[in-house]
């Protein structure tokens, strides 16, 4: 059960959540833009200094091998993903990077990072990073990077307990912050979507894809889908009658439609979830979760749906 004191802190004021087991990588060499550019979804190359972008990595069938947070510094890339993406990430860096100006390292062990979630996070720093998301700024306790929720705190692992004590907020719990990405309709690798999940099923064509770059690993998949098809899944909420557990079936008269993704007791929406459902489950329609729980199908996100 989420407590409502930390909820209402991380609406209100902010609250510090360790990410530090994200999977981390530091990318140098004159040819990283380029090859990036080639293997994931979003435009690298357009990226100035002290901005980045959200992106995937897919399969040539276009699903989701990890999704991934790119910045571009002065001479190097960093790039942060879910710990069920790190492997993928390895190996796609580790193979396709030969032959290349392309030096790739994992730094997971050696980098932390802290998100600072809510209205006042900018208020702890020295140097607050610009509004827009992704971008960043160096400062005395290491990268501030602009989230859609706060801001993140890169900074070395064995420093990361004196980093905590000088920002001096308080912690909350993981639970806490995920009511609000689940409120804010964003998805999670390894949750809400994975290696059957094509990005615009997931509703990541906005935030992840272009459509304006060259060739990527998936891509011819992604445009005919995107210009000419139309996805079997969509991402949805659910407003459900009572708590469900994750991988719950969902169902629609007699068909099972989809399965519950990442859910939680918000203080402000009560039980909620999001799922990849099939098209034919529209918003407004009733569905039933597990075996006797019923759910309405919502558009993302939450707070729009009041």
């Amino acid at each position: 059960m989420i407590a409502t004191t930390e909820y209402e802190r991380l609406r209100e004021a902010v609250g510090l959540v360790d990410r530090s087991e994200r999977g981390k990588f530091l990318l140098t060499g004159a040819e990283v833009a380029e090859f990036l550019q080639g293997q994931v979804t979003n435009d690298v190359e357009a990226l100035e200094r002290g901005t980045g972008c959200y992106a995937a990595l897919l399969d040539h069938k276009a699903k989701i091998r990890a999704d991934m947070r790119v910045l571009r510094g002065a001479d190097w890339f960093w790039l942060d993903c879910e710990a069920i993406g790190r492997a993928a990430l390895a190996q796609t860096i580790k193979m396709y990077s030969l032959g290349r100006d392309v030096h790739g390292e994992d730094v997971t062990e050696q980098r932390a990072i802290l998100s600072l979630i809510g209205p006042t996070a900018r208020e702890a720093l020295d140097a607050p990073p610009p509004e827009a998301e992704h971008s960043f700024v160096e400062g005395e306790h290491g990268i501030y990077v602009a989230t859609d929720l706060g801001v993140d705190v890169i900074c070395p692992a064995d420093q990361a307990d004196a980093v905590r004590d000088a920002l001096g907020i308080e912690p909350v719990s993981e639970e806490a912050a995920e009511c609000l990405r689940i409120e804010s309709g964003r998805p999670r690798h390894g949750l809400d979507m994975g290696p059957n999940t094509i990005p615009q099923e997931a509703g990541l064509n906005e935030r992840a894809v272009s459509f304006e770059k060259g060739c990527y690993v998936g891509q011819e998949t992604v445009a005919r889908l995107h210009y000419r098809g139309k996805p079997n899944r969509f991402l949805r909420g659910l407003r459900l009658t009572a708590e469900a557990e994750h991988g719950a079936p969902i169902t629609l008269g007699h068909r099972e439609v989809g399965t519950i993704g990442s859910t939680c007791v918000s203080p402000a929406h009560g039980p909620i979830a999001l799922a990849l459902i099939r098209r034919e489950a529209q918003p407004g329609d009733t569905v039933t979760v597990g075996k006797t729980t019923e759910a309405e199908v919502v558009e993302l996100p939450f707070e729009e749906q009041q």
